[in-house]
Formats: C-alpha cells, structure tokens, sequence
C-alpha cells in the first residue's frame, strides 16, 4: 500500500447551533415558545425583557426582499448557507411599504448581528406574551366561592352526600374508598374482589370480609347523585336510571320496562336500533320499542360528565387577518399578534460592562465564556424575529392564495399544497410545514390552523379541481338540511356532489364523513 497525500474540495450542510435553534424555534407553538424564552431567561444573564412597546408586525413584508449588506454576509454566511428556508439577515427598510398589509408605523431598528462586540442599540422588538389566565370577563376580581364550586369534583360531591349518612366506621370506609376508586364518568371500573384483593393480600378472610363491605358500599353509592353514579357498565347505568324514572308518575310505566329488558340485550342492538330483533326479545311491540329506545336516548350514559374539569386550551392566534374596506375592493390585512411576541433585549448595563473589561490569564476563559453567553442572547433574539418574520410571510401568502375563503367562507376554499406556498417564497417545503404546524389565524370566520388552508383537489366536470375543504363543507350542509325521518346515506351524497359537479366517491364521502363526526344514516334516522 503506497502512501500520499492528495488535495479536493467538497461542500455539505453544516448545522451550526444557532441554525438549529432557528430550525427549532419555527416548529414551536406559541405555549411551547413561551417556554422557550422563560427558560432562556432564566439561564441567560444578557437576556431581559424589555418594557417597550415596540410593535413590530410589518416587519416581514417590507423587509422580505431587501438586499443583504456586504458586512452581515460575512458575519452569518456560515449559519445560513444552505438552509432549508433560504432565510437572510435583512436590512432596515427606510420608508413603510404603501400597501395596506404593510403600511404601519416603522418600527425601530435592530442590530442582533451575532458578534460579540456591542451594537450601538440592543433593544429587539415584539410584544410580551401574556400570562396565561382563565378565560373570565375583564373583571380582574372574581368570586372565590363561585369559583370553587364550578370547579367540584364528583368525588367531592358524593363525599357531601356520603357525610348525611349514618353508618358504621366500616361501611363508611368502604364507600370512601368506593368513591374514590370512580373514573372521571362516574363508573367503577374494578371488580370487588379484585379492591378486596389488593388491600388484603392474600388474606382470604379479609377479602372475603372486604368485599361484604363493599357490595353494601356499592348500594349506598349507587343511591347517591347524580343518577347511575357507581355502575359497572352502560347496561348497569342505563337500568339505575330507569328504576329511579319507574317512580316518578308523570313517566309512563309500560315504557321503562320495555327500555329496562331493552337494557338485559346485548348493547350492540340497542346501538345499532335493531328494532327488528328487539321487538321479539323484549314482548313487546314495534311502537312500545321506539318509544323505549326514544326514553333511553334522552339518559345520561355518563353520570360524571358535568363534574370532569375539562381542560379549556384557549388558542391564541399568532395572525390577524382583518377585512379593510367592502365590496369588490375589499382587501385583508395580515399582522402578527402582539400578544404572543415576547418583547426581548440585551441586558445594557452588563453587556457594556463585558465589553470594557480586558482579562488575561485564568481570566481570559471565563471572558470568552461571557462573550459566548453575550453572543447566544443575540442570537436567540435574532431567531425569534426570524421566526415571526417566516410566519407572517407564509400567512400573507396564504391570504393572498386563499381570498375567496375570507370572502365568501368555506365553500369558497381553493386546492392548495405546501408546495405552492414553498415556491412562491423561495422556502424549503419542509419549512412550510413546521411554520403551518401549531401556528393559528384569527379570521373573520373563525380560528383557524394555518393548515386548515391546504388540501387535496377534486375533479371536477368543468375540468379543475375542488379543495376537500370545500366537498367537506358541502357535506355538512346536505346533512344539516336533510329530512330526519329520511337521513340522506353515502351514495346519495355522493351523488348530489355529482350534481354539483364535483366526482367524489362514496368511500371518500364515508372518509369525509368521518372526519366531520357525522353518524352514518341509520343512526341519523328518527325513530
């Protein structure tokens, strides 16, 4: 083996750090970005909020095609060559664009270039994110007491109840215990035996002694508010219901024993209204059936529903779109939400002092390891402004793509992909995505996932294509207006699709039906 050296080049896409935090920060959400800069703040000593007021919404539009400076290509050429989202360092713009999107006040300029020397203005833009908060009128005070009880649990509930009964240390451990063994519907999902078991071990007279306890428990929670409270199953709740309805005398008898051998079936035929094969398994008649299906339909299957502390995420749209004047010269403007911009700069007082100090030695690391931290700070600054900047560029274009949607809704949508969107822009399709991802717009219809406004095509009979938007849209409106004694199946819609020129097929419609949350037509029938 003959040994030498030899000499070539070659190029490949090197992920510095800041380029992967920039790649990083355009996928996050508006909570995940919020945490995002918490953290930073409290790991970065140069970083601080600032207190200005520095709306900077326009920034992107007016800026998006400004030429880069010769001394900022140096500085960055090293993160941004070949990325995926071709992104630039931009220049301040001198005057305000004069179209209605971008014709705002100008904002201050911005010197993150990602040195460590200090720039002449550390200030950066945007607007603090809020802390998240309950979803109240304006009125900061609230009643406590109110609060509280909409916010009961059902074990707390049942334990009131519990305390108005009189019963012996046992009994009552065991109904404790009872309660707080229900899920979040109000059902008890564990056998007897099986909770026996698991506090007595292998003790078979305890578990025996444990499971007399608690079928007396059981009774009593199955007395207890709300109604079913405590059942085993659907069948068990649905029967709890109707015993307690047997003795209310406005109710007809005849039907809720109907129902109650309807309840000793199967589930599956009471799910499907299997009339046909109820009829004979209950004695009973075809009208006494419906009437009885029609009584367990108005029953809660879920007795804890009203007490399960839903979770409320209240979306925060990160894009405005307001409509600016009527008619056919109606035009939308598109900027950025200041609340979810968090109004960030680099601590003043520290970064002079870093960059007055001279250290040798020992001490000339730990300066260059607050220059690094300096120069982070800068950086995470400056990928956050990238990151709106992407943001309200993707959105602009989708308004612009998509204005048949915000003037006439839904109905109006266009087929469109990421595709298009990606050329248009000069962005990677990839970068389309993450920006489209968890990313919402405020409309005057609604709001909205930025990928709500692509879709899939149709064909259509003139020849062009249909967004699925809109086929989804109009089988929501056939189902709203159709006859409930006679619910209009899949073929049907499909074929009034065909009317309305647009090729769908059955299976599509089920799909899109699905997708809608629409009961298939035998279960949309009126008995």
């Amino acid at each position: 083996m003959k040994q030498g050296l030899s000499l070539r080049t070659s190029q490949h896409l090197a992920l510095t750090p800041q380029l992967q935090q920039s790649i990083r920060l355009l996928q996050l959400s508006t909570l995940e970005l919020s945490s995002e800069v918490n953290q930073m703040l409290d790991e970065n000593p140069f970083l601080e909020r600032s207190e200005e007021q520095a709306e900077r919404e326009s920034f992107g539009l007016d800026r998006a095609d400004t030429a880069v400076n010769r001394d900022d290509r140096e500085q960055e050429s090293a993160a941004y060559t070949g990325t995926d989202d071709g992104y630039t360092a931009r220049a301040s713009s001198d005057a305000a664009s004069e179209d209605p999107v971008a014709s705002m006040e100008e904002p201050p300029s911005w010197d993150g270039d990602g040195s460590v020397s200090l720039s002449p203005d550390d200030s950066e833009w945007g607007g603090e994110a809020r802390a998240h908060g309950n979803n109240l009128s304006g009125d900061d005070e609230t009643d406590a007491t109110e609060l509280a009880r909409s916010q009961e649990s059902l074990q707390s509930f049942l334990q009131r109840q519990a305390l108005t009964l009189r019963l012996n240390p046992e009994d009552q451990a065991a109904l404790h215990f009872l309660i707080e063994s229900l899920n979040d519907d109000g059902y008890l999902e564990d056998d007897l035996t099986d909770l026996a078991r698991g506090l007595a071990g292998a003790d078979v007279e305890q578990i025996e002694e444990l499971v007399h306890h608690f079928t007396v428990g059981l009774s009593l929670l199955q007395s207890l508010e709300p109604t079913g409270v405590g059942a085993r199953n659907l069948a068990e709740c649905l029967r709890l219901q109707l015993q307690t309805l047997a003795a209310d005398p406005g109710v007809d008898t005849g039907t809720v024993q109907v129902a109650l051998r309807i309840c000793a079936q199967p589930m599956d035929l009471l799910a499907r209204r299997d009339i046909k094969h109820l009829v004979p398994l209950c004695n009973a008649t075809d009208a006494q059936v419906r009437a009885a299906i029609a009584l367990i339909g108005r029953l809660e299957p879920n007795p804890g529903r009203r007490f399960v502390d839903v979770e409320r995420n209240i979306v925060v749209p990160d894009v405005l779109v307001t409509a600016v004047g009527q008619g056919p010269m109606v035009k939308f403007q598109v900027r950025l939400n200041p609340e979810v911009m968090p109004r960030l700069r680099v601590h003043d007082i520290y970064a002079n002092a870093l960059k007055g100090h001279k250290a040798v030695g020992s001490d000339a690391a730990n300066l260059a390891a607050l220059q690094q931290r300096l120069q982070e700070a800068r950086w995470f600054i400056k990928n956050i402004q990238q990151r709106f900047d992407t943001i309200l560029r993707v959105s602009s274009a989708i308004v612009e793509r998509q204005k048949s949607f915000f003037v006439h809704g839904e109905l109006a949508m266009r087929p469109l992909v990421l595709r298009e969107i990606a050329d248009q822009l000069g962005l990677h399709e990839s970068t389309i995505s993450r920006v489209t991802t968890a990313k919402y717009m405020a409309t005057p219809f609604g709001t909205f996932e930025l990928k709500y406004f692509f879709g899939s095509g149709l064909g259509t009979d003139s020849g062009g294509n249909a967004s699925s938007t809109a086929v989804r849209a109009l089988i929501k409106q056939f189902v709203a207006a159709e006859s409930p004694k006679k619910p209009l199946s899949d073929n049907q819609l499909s074929d009034m699709l065909k009317e309305q020129g647009i090729e769908c097929a059955r299976r599509t419609v089920a799909k899109y039906r699905e997708g809608l949350r629409i009961a298939p037509a035998s279960l949309r029938k009126e008995l």
